[in-house]
């Protein structure tokens, strides 16, 4: 890799890959900046993972999995013309592993009657926390997705992701045996 800074943002542009330089605050920068967000949000998760024996390992090899995945998403998000690139990386298929773990987890645990509000032990209020960026970088990509082209795979992989993330915090506070708070009127 080159030199970390390389001044050629200084005047509040950025390139994108494989194509023009835009402003800093342009759809396309806010929608992967807030997908790289999203998965530093899930570094503090596994950072308190890894703190914690009692919630299973199983969550943390998942969420570094879909770390891997966002910096994927990020790139191809980061691509004005992203299939000239080969930045088509998220696919059906990962929604469906998507739709798989929400599946297993959600069978281990008693199915949900009512509201719950986030926290619990610290690494399902970080969930919580990583769900919440997860729905601002969908809110990002919609937005983007109303002047530029963004493949569909993409909006279902963020939408399916937050609704894996809710599921993984309840199955972590299940884990360390924390019941979820439910909402009270």
């Amino acid at each position: 890799m080159a030199k970390i800074y390389t001044r050629t943002g200084d005047a509040g542009e950025t390139a994108l890959l494989g194509g023009p330089r835009v402003r800093k605050d342009d759809d396309r920068v806010a929608a992967y900046g807030t997908v790289d967000e999203l998965s530093a949000v899930l570094g503090i998760v596994r950072a308190e993972l890894a703190r914690s024996e009692a919630v299973a390992a199983e969550i943390d090899r998942f969420v570094a999995e879909v770390q891997h995945q966002l910096f994927q998403l990020g790139a191809e998000l980061a691509t004005p013309q992203p299939g000239q690139h080969g930045a088509h990386v998220v696919q059906d298929a990962d929604v469906t592993r998507l739709e798989a773990a929400i599946d297993r987890w959600d069978a281990e645990m008693a199915p949900l009657r009512e509201f719950i509000l986030p926290g619990g032990c610290p690494a399902a209020a970080q969930l919580h926390l990583a769900r919440c960026a997860c729905r601002r970088a969908e809110r990002q990509i919609v937005r983007l997705a109303a002047h530029a082209p963004i493949r569909g795979e993409v909006l279902c992989y963020v939408n399916r992701l937050s609704d894996a993330l809710f599921v993984l915090a309840r199955a972590a506070n299940h884990s360390a045996g924390v019941p979820d708070t439910p909402w009270r009127k």
